[in-house]
């Protein structure tokens, strides 16, 4: 059974970094990063196929990276040139439900992790 959990959040000020993880207990191909903020839906930020495939949202497209490291199992984001805008809770995702092709869906995958926090301040 497919689990998830992310590790790697929190506190940084503007203009910093962090790495989240999200370690996977079995092999899945496709993966995405989502955040979430009180009183709003899941933000699809990026998303990878196996290990190359990338796609990303407009409003993270060259400060954030995604990657895996399939022999981990392992997911990550690299996030650059932090914004109080990006303070949220930061979830990965996999388990695509059935042909959906929207990979920055929240309603795409049926699997997700407990999330993490990363607060951005001045």
């Amino acid at each position: 059974q497919l689990q998830l959990m992310e590790s790697g959040g929190g506190s940084v000020q503007v203009g910093g970094s962090l790495r989240l993880s999200c370690q996977a207990s079995i092999d899945t191909y496709r993966m995405a990063w989502f955040r979430q903020v009180p009183g709003r839906g899941r933000e699809g930020l990026a998303t990878i196929w196996d290990t190359v495939a990338t796609d990303y949202a407009d409003a993270v497209k060259g400060r954030f990276t995604i990657s895996k490291d399939a022999a981990r199992n392992t997911l990550y984001l690299k996030m650059n040139d932090l914004q109080p805008e990006d303070t949220a809770i930061y979830f990965c995702s996999a388990g695509v439900i059935g042909r959906s092709y929207l990979f920055l869906s929240e309603n795409t995958y049926s699997v997700w992790g407990q999330g993490t926090q990363v607060t951005v301040s001045e």
